[in-house]
């Protein structure tokens, strides 16, 4: 069987920067098994699979190199690109996911990229955190949220984010959680990385997903609905966010890296 196959940076505005994603639309689902098999192979953060529904929809897989994930917004944006690009539906699209319900995708005006609309996925205040975590960031937090993706380690400030360096075994043993650690940042106004040992890699080098739960807690910390946020990982992206209500809103651009076709 022949497939087509994208390969699309997301959350940047130049090639190999942001986060690459895998984009494979597909007529029919293929088995499970076969999905992961070819996430695998592509060896990214995440390949997603996406089929056109009979009601005008889009249903969405993610697959990272070792399992399915819940939720992933870098390539639900990539996927955005490559619906576009085809012109395979007119914006704004209805993504929907198992896990996370509806996901809504919009054109920005200038052209450059595109809004989703996630679910507002807050986290909240842990009384006790676990030794693995603390074990396992070489920089202790300040403080320590949750939601149901991952624990989030709040620092002073910039600087510890980028210094802070992951023991990625004893993460591991956080699972199925994953680790994200945020801060006040230089020139925007947040700064996080993301640490996946457990369900994808060492580090993510931009996460869409894990914005529905640190946008709603920068936007109360510092009163403010807007906000632009970047992940300090060695590709970086740059996310503009805001907060309405029961939804976040997080936009980026996008760059195309590949077109072609695989065989499976």
């Amino acid at each position: 069987m022949r497939l087509p196959i994208d390969i699309v940076d997301a959350f940047t505005r130049e090639r190999f920067g942001g986060n690459p994603a895998a984009v494979v639309v597909l007529e029919e689902w293929l088995p499970a098994a076969s999905m992961q098999a070819i996430a695998a192979e592509n060896n990214l953060s995440e390949t997603a699979f996406v089929r056109r529904e009979a009601d005008g929809a889009f249903a969405i897989r993610w697959f990272s190199p070792l399992t399915e994930v819940a939720f992933c917004g870098h390539a639900t944006l990539a996927s955005a690109h490559v619906i576009a690009r085809r012109g395979l539906a007119p914006f704004p699209i209805s993504v929907r996911a198992a896990a996370v319900g509806e996901l809504y995708v919009s054109r920005l005006a200038d052209g450059e990229g595109f809004e989703m609309s996630f679910p507002n996925l807050a986290p909240q205040a842990l009384d006790t955190v676990p030794d693995a975590l603390l074990a396992g960031l070489s920089i202790a937090p300040q403080q320590v949220l949750r939601n149901r993706q991952a624990y989030i380690a709040v620092y002073a400030d910039e600087r510890q984010v980028r210094d802070v360096v992951p023991d990625l075994e004893r993460l591991k043993a956080l699972a199925p959680l994953d680790v994200a650690v945020t801060a006040p940042g230089r020139d925007h106004d947040f700064v996080s990385r993301y640490f996946w040992p457990a369900n994808g890699g060492s580090e993510d080098p931009v996460t869409g997903s894990i914005h529905a739960a640190l946008v709603p807690y920068w936007a109360a910390r510092l009163g403010r609905g807007e906000l632009v946020a970047l992940q300090a990982s060695a590709r970086s992206g740059l996310l503009r966010c805001r907060v309405e209500g029961e939804r976040v809103h997080v936009a980026g651009s996008t760059v195309q890296y590949l077109q072609g076709h695989i065989e499976v």
